[in-house]
């Protein structure tokens, strides 16, 4: 196999190697010809971006992808101003921590199913349920919370509403269908008989895009009480289900899924309630963990919007709209397995979400990836459950 020697794209404007991580998050959704990267350092910058691609690159094509990451770069990172995370929760943990997703495959715990999808088994799942249980547990004796079972599909019209579509487009899941119609059907079946490509039969005889695959499960709630004052003051819901983000060939093991599973807590009402209510949930998640003996860390983060501007990433770290907890799964790697999220009255405006004074209500929510958390507990802890704490190793079916 001849081999495709990398194709160096110089960046306009270079950027500060304190904001390397903010390129490299970005790179791969510039174009899916690109299958691998580096960042190339002088001086303290980030001047290019040695690519390499799925098909040798010509002139014309360097050029395209020249236009692309450079576009991105001046929209969503040559602004950003350094701010070193401010760290307000830690904790060392005991023991070792160390990856354990190869003796998961090993075992037959997990493996892959498709890319950004990974099957797991016992004891992983009964493990997950147990954290989930702790989770829900926890939420509804301190904030009384409505567990709601959502359907899986959203709304294309209501993802739109959120502003998701506008911030988020590189990670949006699409569903759709045939067109309602007999000649639809044969149609497709035609293209399809000789092998035919899948993807341009849809297109010829693809119906709308009305659904999507939800990237999270808060976007129900609001679309639960659209155009509602709220039944109490202080009201809060809490849902698990699954969730579906395009990670594009950022993909690893169970850190960073397509298909995954959020335990989500939504906090409704006033300003100060909503704040309360995160900055007590997120004290009682901490509690949590000391016990469970899983050491990390809290500390101020922020979206990776897209082609958004370089301001909101900016202003939501400085304003602190948003809490990242991570846990490592090694010496030198950790995981975000949660976040609190403060949202002002965006959300209750877009959806005409009314407080008893009949005024936009403030809305925060917390999300925890349990796929992510399960994880992240084996690697602390071990894939034998003997070396779990005692407790939850009751809970467990082994």
């Amino acid at each position: 196999m001849t081999r495709i020697a990398p194709t160096r794209i110089a960046l306009a404007t270079p950027v500060p190697e304190d904001l390397a991580e903010e390129v490299a998050k970005r790179v791969y959704f510039v174009s899916d010809v690109i299958t691998g990267f580096s960042l190339v350092h002088s001086q303290g910058h980030i001047t290019a971006v040695d690519v390499t691609t799925s098909t040798a690159a010509d002139p014309g094509h360097t050029a395209e992808l020249t236009r692309k990451l450079n576009q991105v770069i001046a929209t969503d990172v040559a602004g950003q101003r350094h701010l070193p995370p401010r760290v307000i929760w830690r904790n060392d943990g005991s023991g070792t921590v160390r990856d354990v997703f190869d003796d998961l495959v090993a075992r037959g715990v997990a493996f892959e199913t498709g890319e950004g999808q990974i099957a797991v088994g016992e004891p992983f799942l009964s493990l997950m349920d147990v954290l989930d249980a702790r989770l829900l547990a926890l939420v509804k004796e301190q904030f009384t919370a409505q567990d709601v079972r959502y359907p899986t599909l959203i709304g294309s019209d209501v993802l739109r509403r959120t502003g998701y579509l506008g911030s988020f487009p590189q990670l949006v899941m699409f569903v759709s269908r045939l067109h309602d119609d007999t000649d639809a059907y044969t149609g497709f079946l035609d293209a399809i008989g000789t092998d035919g490509s899948l993807s341009q039969a849809w297109r010829t005889h693809g119906g709308d895009i009305d659904y999507c695959l939800p990237p999270t499960m808060c976007f129900h709630t609001y679309q639960q009480f659209t155009e509602r004052q709220l039944p109490s003051p202080s009201t809060t819901v809490t849902a698990r289900g699954k969730s579906f983000r395009f990670e594009s060939r950022y993909r690893r093991s169970l850190e960073r899924l397509w298909d995954f599973t959020i335990r989500e807590v939504v906090f409704l009402g006033s300003r100060d309630f909503v704040l309360d209510a995160r900055t007590r949930l997120m004290d009682s998640t901490y509690t949590l963990l000391d016990s469970l003996g899983l050491g990390g860390r809290c500390e101020v983060a922020n979206d990776p919007f897209f082609l958004a501007g370089a301001d909101s990433t900016w202003s939501q770290r400085l304003l602190e709209a948003k809490y990242e907890l991570r846990l490592p799964l090694d010496d030198s790697r950790d995981v975000a397995v949660g976040s609190f999220n403060f949202h002002d009255q965006h959300f209750a405006s877009a959806f005409g979400i009314r407080c008893a004074a009949d005024e936009p209500a403030f809305t925060s929510c917390a999300g925890f990836g349990l796929e992510r958390l399960t994880y992240a507990f084996l690697c602390r802890h071990g894939v034998e459950p003997a070396g779990w704490p005692a407790a939850l190793r009751a809970e467990v079916r082994t």
